[in-house]
């Protein structure tokens, strides 16, 4: 395996470790809340609802004989039961993608330093490419405008403030 393979399945590992953590971390709702918003998004469960609806209307409309209707039309129980439902899961599901969205903010702050460090660890690289063709006597590099615009460091506070600036709607 090359060094580059071998880095990469280091990364590759780390991140493996770390949904694992946070995977373990989880508490006791929020595990149900996962179990339960997975199922519930699933396509069992889309047709065991179809079983079951079709079922209760086929007994209370009574096609079914021997079963004797318990919820005649308009079906006003299997509103209900439906509506409850409803609310219950989509609290499940909310309280998923919540936990699921600070997930993401926290790979999104960790991708920020990881970007801000190879920011800071680029310019340096310049710096030092900027000297040795100085000493080197490379005036047209060391004189390139881009080459020394890029070598100066990043004001990250000044890039956000006009980005924040120049994008709409903000």
């Amino acid at each position: 395996m090359s060094e580059n393979s071998l880095q990469s399945q280091s990364h590759i590992d780390s991140i493996v470790r770390q949904e694992e953590e946070t995977l373990e971390r989880r508490s006791s709702s929020e595990r149900l809340a996962d179990a339960i918003g997975v199922f519930a998004g699933s396509l069992l469960f889309v047709v065991l609802h179809l079983v079951l609806v079709v079922a209760w209307l086929l007994i209370n409309s009574g096609k079914i004989p021997g079963a004797r209707p318990f919820d005649p039309y308009p079906f006003s129980l299997l509103g209900v039961i439906v509506a409850v439902e409803a609310v219950i899961l989509s609290s499940f599901i909310l309280m998923r993608q919540n936990r699921m969205m600070r997930r993401g903010e926290r790979r999104d702050h960790l991708n920020l330093q990881v970007d801000l460090l190879a920011e800071k660890e680029i310019t340096k690289l310049l710096q030092m490419v900027r000297a040795i063709c100085g000493q080197m006597g490379l005036q047209n590099i060391m004189a390139d405008k881009e080459i020394r615009d890029l070598s100066q460091n990043t004001s990250i506070e000044s890039l956000s403030q006009t980005l924040e600036d120049r994008l709409p709607g903000t």
